[in-house]
């Protein structure tokens, strides 16, 4: 598995609960841009449309200069490949507790297809954030004088 993009950001400002592997669907020259990792997922998230259909909004694929004509946007909504069970028990929950949809992570998977690692989680509070920044202190700390 070769990870192409990680979004730092979700586990500071979220409580990740749930995790799910998901498809997709890009363009040929979105896939070679990914091989050479100019994608970031770091600012976009998942919202499921009215149709019950799953996309990736705000994420970044940087143009492939080589590509031919057709060039796809950088910034489009990318669908996302899940069965309608899991895109309805995802929308389930996230309208109940208010819950979003987070992209943790995109990567290449063992036959060479573009995988999208999402998360249901909860946004954490301003005292949340100083709790998990406080607990990697003391754990850098406690690291340095170990070694």
């Amino acid at each position: 598995m070769k990870i192409i993009a990680v979004n730092k950001k979700a586990y500071f400002n979220y409580f990740i609960t749930e995790e799910l592997e998901v498809g997709i669907a890009l363009e040929g020259s979105e896939v070679k841009s990914a091989r050479a990792g100019h994608v970031s997922i770091g600012e976009s998230f998942v919202k499921i449309s009215a149709q019950d259909e799953a996309f990736l909004q705000n994420s970044y694929f940087k143009p492939y200069e080589d590509a031919s004509v057709f060039v796809p946007e950088a910034r489009r909504n990318r669908k996302l490949l899940l069965h309608k069970k899991q895109i309805l028990n995802l929308k389930k929950k996230s309208e109940a507790d208010g819950f979003t949809i987070v992209p943790l992570k995109i990567y290449f998977d063992k036959n060479g297809r573009v995988k999208l690692q999402i998360g249901l989680g909860k946004g954490k509070k301003l005292y949340d954030k100083r709790e998990t920044l406080k607990t990697r202190t003391i754990q850098r700390t406690m690291n340095r004088y170990r070694t």
